[in-house]
């Protein structure tokens, strides 16, 4: 039995931008804080270095993470790892910082990141759930 295809999801560039940019904000005020409780005159290093190491992170990991896909067929959800969960094994999905979050009733956790409409996606996925009578 062959299964329809419904969708695919990939990561949204500007979604990965803003996360990494977030991810340097918050670093830069975790360090810069840190450097000045300890009275170093030099705090400004903690935003440099906060920006500097994640724009390179964000840099290498733009194409692998960008390029993970996700397909949602009428009996399954099938992850980049070649990992196929099955409609009715998916317990719950939500919106974390623009990534939809699929649990499953085993527990099991994973992460559809970097989704410009992660609410779509959700309700594409719950849609299909109730297709297939899971």
């Amino acid at each position: 039995m062959s299964h329809s295809e419904i969708a695919r999801y990939s990561g949204n560039k500007s979604v990965f931008i803003g996360v990494q940019v977030r991810m340097a904000i918050i670093g830069a005020a975790l360090i810069t804080g840190g450097l000045v409780l300890a009275g170093n005159p030099d705090w400004w290093v903690g935003i440099v270095g906060s920006f500097a190491g994640i724009g390179m992170r964000g840099y290498y990991i733009a194409d692998e993470q960008l390029g993970f896909e996700w397909v949602l067929t009428d009996t399954h959800l099938e992850s980049p790892y070649e990992r196929a969960i099955g409609l009715g094994e998916i317990k719950a999905l939500r919106s974390v910082l623009g990534a939809v979050q699929v649990i499953t009733k085993d527990g099991e956790k994973f992460l559809i990141k970097y989704q410009a409409a992660p609410e779509k996606v959700i309700a594409e996925i719950n849609g299909a759930i109730g297709r297939a009578g899971a």
